[in-house]
């Protein structure tokens, strides 16, 4: 595999960065730590002619209890103790990233925004090849669910859902300025494995906000994969709350490496609160997720397993909060 020629530009503000998101539309992509485009660029998947590198722009750095740059490694995420202690499930989930050595160079915004995945999409240019393009890279159908018109590659990053679960926001900033909304809304729940972000033309991730209210809540992320060591996400369910005694005060959920976005689930945790939360009630509770969740066969793991494991997954998570532990 190599990398074919294309230009690198090195903007230093994000106004710069704007510009040039402007001036080159539909020619670039942006690039952060690089683990996951830089590999699917030596395969040959939706390439560009220009490549505008993010690392010297330094308003997308700085890490604090209420704000975490979109170029904030997640290795020094990782050593950020008091910041992993004021919001569990992100502790949890950024541990949970690939390996040291990607975490060394993925960015908090880079796996925000991480590709989707899907075992007929990330493969090399001859074996996709001889099967025959897909709609997501070059080609005119999905060879999961054959059609032409929807694309199920599965979104594959871990961060989301954790900041979700603590009523996160984000920060973009485009030609049409700056705006804030909350982290769910980063994604098209009305799209697919190609269209899955709300973000205009050009627009760039700046940061993530943290809300004080969600401060120290109890809560965790915890993750389905073949290889523990390396491997993306089949499933990720991060959860966060607060409980008065024996009934829920408060509860997020928040699911991803099931579908082609992270979704929270909202109607069902609302309906829970002030409810006493006993086992049978929890174990309803994680079977109404379960039925709302749709996996395809597009990963490692078989679709059915998968939505058998969301139940498993969602009950031990807020077990967790219903202890009152992180861990």
């Amino acid at each position: 595999m190599h990398l074919d020629p294309f230009e690198l530009h090195r903007p230093a503000t994000v106004d710069q960065v704007v510009v040039l998101a402007r001036d080159l539309e539909g020619q670039f992509d942006y690039l952060a730590g690089g683990t996951d485009l830089l590999p699917n660029y030596k395969m040959h998947l939706n390439l560009r002619p220009h490549l505008v590198a993010l690392e010297d722009v330094r308003e997308l750095r700085g890490r604090s209890l209420d704000r975490i740059g979109a170029m904030e490694r997640l290795a020094d995420v990782e050593a950020d103790g008091p910041l992993l202690a004021a919001y569990p499930p992100l502790g949890d989930a950024v541990r949970e990233v690939a390996t040291p050595l990607v975490r060394a160079s993925g960015t908090v915004g880079g796996n925000l925004l991480v590709e989707t995945r899907c075992f007929f999409f990330n493969q090399s240019y001859f074996w996709r090849e001889s099967l025959g393009f897909c709609l997501k890279a070059a080609g005119d159908r999905c060879h999961v669910v054959p059609q032409k018109e929807i694309c199920y590659a599965t979104f594959s990053g871990d961060l989301a859902p954790a900041l979700m679960a603590v009523d996160a926001e984000v920060e973009v900033a485009g030609a049409e300025g700056r705006r804030r909304f909350p982290l769910e809304q980063l994604y098209d729940a009305a799209g697919d494995g190609i269209r899955r972000l709300t973000l205009r033309p050009g627009e760039l991730l700046v940061g993530v906000d943290l809300p004080s209210a969600t401060r120290g809540r109890p809560g965790t992320y915890l993750k389905l994969r073949v290889r523990p060591s390396f491997d993306f996400p089949e499933l990720g369910v991060a959860a966060s709350g607060t409980m008065d005694g024996d009934r829920v005060r408060a509860l997020r959920l928040a699911i991803g490496g099931a579908e082609t976005h992270p979704k929270r689930y909202d109607a069902l945790t609302d309906a829970l609160v002030g409810e006493h939360l006993s086992d049978d009630r929890l174990r309803s509770f994680a079977e109404e997720v379960e039925r709302s969740t749709r996996p395809v066969h597009n990963t490692f793991l078989l679709p059915d397993y998968r939505r058998r494991m969301v139940s498993v997954f969602v009950r031990r998570a807020v077990e967790r909060v219903r202890a009152g532990r992180a861990a």
